[in-house]
């Protein structure tokens, strides 16, 4: 089947509810499913955001926008994932905890809303990226996954996107902040407001798809492959080096393997490390 057949089929799937909320995080996944459930049921289709300490400022004024976009109705939720000790704990599982508990309040908020169906945005490319313990989640509170019952893969969303001419259908994947930090660290707000902090320096001077891992006092900068070349300007350089400073890092390093998913944790990086920019970051002068 072609993505306009499969959109088709998901959207005649969905328009057989009484109502749906999406747990929206404005994203390329979750805006599609946004966007089909709003052809499907107008007014009786909800986006639900979850406002957390993980959450980049940017993303959330970004799912605003990008509802107003859809023309669906947009809720905020709020919680904090820090209130869980094992989230908090930072070991292998810490998305099944994460993805537990905002997806708890997606429920919460279609209950009080008197919303029957709960649709998240895993897509039919995910189960096969390796460890994905929030799955488990969404399978435990039974949470409908349109763009995986019918089997839309990554690409076939972003075509989706194109045809509601979504202005995100070619946004970058952006995983929450907690994704920054090496399993086994704790994460504490003050880990995850430098890494934001220090991401929107980043996004300010025109990176597209980047990540700065905190490494407990060591920020490691990837950035695409495409825009290593902008990331070595002097100006960037020096005025990154300073910012991360006053953020609190002791030490700023550019990965040369570029940006790439995962690859946080310590056994993860065990031959990255190897390949930081050894040379530190020139402080003004």
């Amino acid at each position: 089947m072609s993505a306009e057949e499969k959109l088709a089929a998901a959207r005649a799937d969905l328009a057989g509810e009484a109502g749906i909320l999406v747990a929206f995080s404005g994203g390329v996944d979750s805006s599609a499913v946004a966007a089909i459930a709003h052809d499907a049921l107008g007014e009786d289709a909800v986006a639900c955001t979850a406002k957390s300490e993980t959450l980049p400022e940017a993303e959330l004024a970004d799912a605003t926008r990008v509802a107003a976009e859809i023309g669906i109705r947009h809720e905020v939720v709020e919680f904090s994932e820090l209130d869980d000790p094992e989230f908090v704990k930072n070991d292998g599982d810490r998305c099944y905890h994460c993805r537990s508990m905002r997806l708890g309040r997606m429920f919460e908020k279609a209950e009080e809303l008197g919303i029957p169906v709960v649709c998240d945005g895993t897509n039919a490319s995910d189960p096969g990226e390796g460890h994905r313990p929030g799955l488990q989640a969404v399978t435990e509170l039974d949470a409908r996954s349109p763009l995986l019952e019918h089997d839309i893969s990554k690409d076939e969303v972003r075509e989706i996107a194109d045809i509601y001419g979504l202005s995100v259908a070619d946004k970058p994947s952006m995983a929450c902040l907690s994704s920054r930090i090496p399993t086994g660290v704790e994460v504490t707000e003050e880990r995850l407001t430098r890494v934001d902090k220090a991401e929107a320096l980043l996004r300010g001077w025109g990176f597209s798809q980047f990540r700065v891992r905190d490494h407990d006092g060591l920020a490691r900068i990837e950035i695409t492959p495409e825009e290593l070349k902008e990331a070595l300007d002097i100006e960037f350089v020096r005025a990154t080096r300073a910012h991360m400073e006053d953020l609190g890092f002791e030490h700023v390093t550019l990965d040369l393997h570029g940006y790439r998913t995962g690859s946080v944790s310590p056994g993860e990086t065990a031959d990255t490390e190897a390949d930081l920019l050894d040379t530190q970051y020139p402080t003004a002068e």
